[in-house]
């Protein structure tokens, strides 16, 4: 009965990591079957590489705030589906349907939110008064608006994914402890602080696990909406792996980036997973 699930691990997870790091000892390049053994070399090259360092800041705050977003907006639209409304299942559709839709066909409606000449923001923000004449936000031309931009979209293809488990953990409450509080005089925040968040953080711990490693080896929102640029200036680890590794040709360089992600993901899952089994105990 474990043939399969073992075969599957080491077909699709063991061998592409063993070759993963094999490749990231060697200065293998594409096109060429030449390679040879350079140690830790490419290790030490992208550590000094100011682009390297750059896209590691970039990882690290592209994961923090989009999932703290991602977590607060998703517990915000699972309390409300939780109340009964009219047009309830088509509030669930829509809230799903950036979770079904195409990336890349989503993308190009956030290429125009976000062009530089024809954006939705930029007009919206004039007809409102808050840009003066001459004054235009070029989202994907600047380092920080490009980020911002990043995060936006990153956090709304996310949202679905996450108020789905939220609202599955919200559901799972009893309603006879909110009643018993309810008797005891428990407020709005006490009922939160004292119910909701002890008996949903093995939930909130799925969601936020699943939500961070999507975030960490993602780099098709950023691949999309701004290539890393301008001058690599929004890469993430991902993303610049795969510019290293595949568009640059140098397989070695890109997969040492790549080896990066894995004691951080390693780290995370851990501690969240230790989290988790706590308050299952308690």
């Amino acid at each position: 009965m474990l043939a399969p699930a073992l075969l599957y691990i080491v077909l699709l997870v063991a061998v592409p990591f063993l070759l993963a790091v094999f490749l990231s000892l060697t200065n293998s390049s594409a096109g060429s079957l030449e390679f040879s053994f350079v140690g830790l070399q490419n290790f030490k090259n992208v550590m000094a590489s100011p682009v390297f360092q750059r896209a590691l800041r970039n990882t690290f705050t592209f994961t923090l705030i989009s999932q703290v977003t991602v977590i607060f907006l998703g517990n915000v639209l699972a309390r409300a589906l939780l109340k009964r409304f009219r047009g309830k299942s088509l509030a669930r559709f829509l809230i799903l349907m950036p979770w079904a839709a195409p990336i890349s066909l989503a993308t190009l409606g956030w290429l125009w939110i976000f062009d530089s000449t024809f954006s939705v923001i930029n007009w919206l923000l004039k007809v409102a008064g808050w840009l003066g004449p001459g004054q235009w936000y070029y989202w994907l031309g600047d380092p920080t608006l490009g980020m911002v931009a990043i995060i936006t979209v990153h956090v709304w293809r996310m949202l679905p994914f996450s108020t789905v488990i939220l609202l599955a953990g919200l559901t799972s409450i009893p309603n006879e402890v909110h009643e018993a509080a309810d008797l005891d005089g428990a407020g709005p925040l006490g009922k939160t602080i004292w119910i909701t968040i002890p008996m949903m953080l093995p939930i909130l711990t799925v969601a936020l696990l699943f939500g961070v490693v999507f975030t960490f080896t993602d780099m098709s929102v950023v691949y999309l909406l701004t290539r890393g640029g301008p001058y690599n200036s929004t890469h993430v680890l991902a993303s610049l792996a795969f510019q290293d590794g595949v568009l640059g040709g140098d397989v070695g360089r890109g997969a040492s980036v790549a080896i990066f992600l894995l004691p951080v993901l390693v780290i995370l899952a851990v501690t969240m997973l230790r989290v988790s089994r706590r308050a299952e105990v308690a």
